[in-house]
């Protein structure tokens, strides 16, 4: 009777094993947002590769990289090591909203010497061109984008050799000339005063004879900034 008792009990607790590893392996995450060991590569830093993790519940997954993440890993059993990169080529559209805090960068390298690019081109990868370019942000749309120094702030000068009676010089290359306070016309290195003895429009610088003639061989220069 004893043996038989011992037998029913066993079985019992058997039984009862059984039914608590079912209900445990039923409460692991099969779905939703775990990715299928065959729609990734572990350990790799293809653009497919994902990282291998293990949940509290002791299910399986995998976290795959984007927006150009790079993931480095070993291939070891005993030590998992893994580094996540910045680099790479973004793949969606990306913005960063600090929300009224703090964004900086330090450790940037104050230029002692500026030289301004002269072929930087759209879209080009570093190490392509030379010099410095500006960096800008598009107000409507957030993005990044840069500006040649040339694009910024431009500067000329140029002199003439003026015939009797000559009034109107047109600059080389036909500049638009900004407003007065940034035109400055000498005649034989007197500077004329803006708007009084000179006017501008467009490319073109005009004398105007009040106080003074122009006669043949008068130099006339004419710088600007912009």
């Amino acid at each position: 009777m004893k043996t038989q008792n011992l037998s029913k009990n066993f079985k019992s607790l058997a039984i009862g094993v059984v039914l608590l590893t079912g209900v445990s392996l039923s409460a692991q995450q099969t779905t939703g947002d775990v990715v299928k060991q065959a729609d990734v590569d572990p350990g790799t830093t293809t653009t497919a590769g994902a990282v291998r993790v293990i949940d509290n519940k002791g299910t399986i997954k995998y976290l795959q990289a984007k927006n150009g993440l790079t993931l480095l890993s070993n291939t070891t059993n005993d030590v998992t090591t893994t580094t996540w990169q910045l680099g790479g080529t973004l793949t969606d559209d990306t913005l960063i909203d600090v929300d009224g805090n703090v964004f900086g960068l330090n450790g940037i390298e104050l230029i002692s010497t500026e030289t301004a690019s002269t072929d930087a081109t759209t879209e080009s990868d570093a190490g392509t061109g030379s010099g410095y370019t500006l960096l800008v942000r598009d107000e409507a749309t957030g993005a990044l984008k840069k500006l040649l120094a040339t694009d910024l702030i431009q500067s000329g000068q140029e002199a003439f050799t003026a015939t009797a009676d000559q009034t109107a010089y047109a600059l080389t290359g036909s500049p638009v000339l900004p407003s007065y306070s940034q035109v400055w016309v000498y005649r034989n290195g007197a500077k004329l005063v803006a708007n009084v003895d000179y006017t501008v429009a467009a490319s073109t610088v005009t004398l105007v004879e009040n106080d003074y003639s122009v006669y043949g061989g008068d130099v006339i220069e004419v710088q600007y900034t912009k």
